[in-house]
């Protein structure tokens, strides 16, 4: 099998079905301050970033998603692995707009979706803390939805939604909002999700659209080995998996996994290190 990650398509654009995220890049581990500090102190240069960038790339990994707003080392890694490469990457941009329901608002939310589209960006999914506040679950609807979307036609951009809220999904779907595709938590702890995993197992399996998976680990609380093989056993094939890293060596190893998962095979991976190993332990 080619060592090429597998691909689905998204609104009209193949996107490959491993997603690199980016909380891990930017600085937020959901663990400590302490935890971010490390992460920001880290990755504070494009330099860093673009060696974990150019792990994924050579795997077909050309996904992307990140709030790209204030975050110029960033972009400016994904530059310069698309130059190296010779191919852009697919950007899932996840903006944060103010909803308020005035002028002056509207304007703010669509300066910040067109810097999405100068930014590079293909997908426009608005991010969950801000369409949330639209959810009326009442009358199962998101109040002037569709006025943002259309900002983001405008713009040349593919409309999604980041939903954190498993009820974006339903109603989305529901009302048919001109969404492509769908962020959704799923992981085999619960993590964060607002309801059962085995519920929001059937929300990403009942979705009209794709579903980009985050989470996959619980944000290091589960090991690569069982998150990702919980997750990529249990999605359908058009859905993904969007996975953060620390470092290169890290993304070699997701990737591994998750082939091996595809193919049906054990991962070839190295032992974990550890003061004195059991002799079971030493292969």
């Amino acid at each position: 099998m080619s060592n090429l990650f597998p691909r689905t398509t998204v609104g009209g654009v193949s996107v490959s079905r491993m997603i690199i995220g980016t909380n891990w890049m930017l600085g937020w581990s959901h663990t400590s301050p302490a935890a971010d500090k490390l992460i920001k102190t880290t990755h504070a240069t494009p330099e860093t970033i673009e060696k974990i960038l150019d792990v994924f790339m050579k795997h077909g990994v050309d996904t992307i998603m990140a709030p790209l707003g204030g975050m110029p080392h960033l972009i400016e890694a994904i530059k310069r692995v698309e130059d190296r490469h010779g191919k852009k990457m697919i950007i899932v941009d996840t903006p944060v707009i103010n909803v308020d329901d005035n002028a002056n608002a509207r304007r703010e939310a669509e300066k910040i979706i067109a810097q999405c589209a100068k930014n590079g960006s293909t997908f426009c999914l608005l991010h969950h803390s801000s369409v949330e506040q639209l959810v009326n679950k009442n009358k199962q609807t998101i109040e002037r939805l569709p006025d943002y979307l259309k900002m983001i036609r405008d713009h040349g951009l593919i409309p999604g939604l980041s939903a954190h809220m498993p009820e974006l999904v339903v109603y989305s779907d529901l009302n048919g909002y001109d969404v492509e595709t769908y962020i959704q938590i799923y992981n085999c702890m619960g993590f964060l999700m607002q309801v059962e995993v085995e519920y929001i197992h059937k929300v990403i399996w009942g979705a009209k659209k794709p579903v980009m998976t985050i989470k996959p680990m619980a944000a290091g609380r589960v090991s690569p080995f069982v998150g990702l093989n919980f997750v990529w056993h249990t999605i359908r094939p058009c859905d993904m998996v969007t996975v953060g890293c620390f470092t290169p060596e890290e993304a070699e190893e997701d990737i591994e996994i998750s082939l091996a998962a595809f193919e049906g095979r054990p991962p070839r991976l190295e032992g974990r290190d550890s003061p004195n190993k059991t002799a079971i332990m030493k292969d």
